[in-house]
Order: C-alpha cells, then sequence, then structure tokens
C-alpha cells in the first residue's frame, strides 16, 4: 500500500512541475525571443524544447502528459485558433513527440532508462531525435488543419532547427549551472 502512495506522489509531483515548468518557460521564452519568431508555433531558438526533452526524460510519461495539459492550455488561450481538436492535437504531440524520442533512443541507442549512461553522444541523439519528432508531427498537424502561413518545409526547417538550437543553449545552460553549484559547494567546505 505504502508503495502505491509512493508511486502516486511521484507521478503527480513529475506531472505539475513538468506542467509548471513549461508554461513558465514558454513565456520566459516568448518575452525573450520575441523578435525570433518565424510564424505560428514556429520560433528560431526554442528554449522549452530542451525543457519537453529533459522532463520526458526525467519523469517519463506523467512529464509527457504535464507538457501536453500545458501546451494545450497555452494553445488554447493563446495565439492559436480556439479550436478545440487543433490545440488538443498540439498539446499531445508537444508532450507525446519527446516521450517517443526517449523511448526510440532507450531502446535502439541503449540509453539506460535511469539515464545513467547518458553522454554527448546519446544526448546529441536525443535532441535530434526529438527534434525531427517535434518538427515533424507539428508542421503535420499544422497543415492537416490547413492552418495559415505554418506547414510549410521552411516551417518545418526553422521549427527543427529551433529546438535543436533551444535545446543545446538549454541544456548548456543547466549544466553550466549545475557546474557553479559544484564549485560553489566545494568552497564552501
Amino acid at each position: 500500500m505504502l508503495k502505491i502512495f509512493s508511486f502516486a506522489r511521484e507521478w503527480t509531483a513529475g506531472f505539475l512541475i513538468s506542467v509548471i515548468a513549461y508554461a513558465t518557460l514558454f513565456y520566459v521564452n516568448a518575452w525573450l525571443t520575441s523578435s525570433l519568431t518565424f510564424g505560428l508555433g514556429v520560433n528560431w531558438i526554442y528554449l522549452p524544447a530542451g525543457l519537453r526533452l529533459f522532463l520526458t526524460l526525467i519523469f517519463g510519461l506523467p512529464g509527457a502528459l504535464g507538457i501536453a495539459l500545458a501546451s494545450f492550455l497555452i494553445s488554447y488561450c493563446g495565439d492559436f485558433p480556439h479550436e478545440l481538436t487543433l490545440c488538443v492535437g498540439v498539446g499531445l504531440i508537444s508532450g507525446f513527440a519527446p516521450y517517443l524520442a526517449r523511448i526510440f533512443v532507450i531502446s535502439n541507442v541503449k540509453l539506460a532508462p535511469d539515464l545513467s549512461n547518458l553522454n554527448l553522444p546519446k544526448l546529441i541523439i536525443c535532441i535530434l531525435v526529438y527534434a525531427l519528432l517535434s518538427a515533424g508531427l507539428h508542421q503535420f498537424w499544422f497543415a492537416t488543419n490547413a492552418l495559415d502561413d505554418s506547414g510549410t518545409l521552411n516551417h518545418f526547417f526553422v521549427m527543427f532547427l529551433g529546438d535543436v538550437l533551444g535545446s543545446l543553449l538549454l541544456i548548456s545552460v543547466i549544466k553550466y549551472g549545475l557546474d557553479v553549484l559544484k564549485k560553489l559547494k566545494q568552497t564552501a567546505y
């Protein structure tokens, strides 16, 4: 019985952290990179892409569901047309493209589910697989729903590049922050 409560607590925490962190970084990214927007839902640098991958690598399904909910709400309450089907699709793609990349990389690149053997080459593969899935599925969905000025090959390439650059930048910032904390901790002793 205790294991069930522990599992539910972990699952809920992963879900809530993903919802809050993704929504927060989305709006921070919109503020920081407003001049780098290529089209609806497409940025030249998209920091939340790195967070999507990071959250699904760490939390798995709860992370994917949290991102999906946050992305749905952002889409429905934001610049996208207020069409329920369109925004549900955007949310599901946003949450499950990185989750599918996680599954692909864990099974094909021999990445341990606990990420204990994650190294730079495996991380780069994760980022590229995720960016291809995300850009491809988003642009396919946009084209299928006949969104104006979206769903083209140019939008795909910019979204792919924005997801790769955003992921690399965010992961670099996280790595740098961890290194700084490690040094501060060492100097404190």
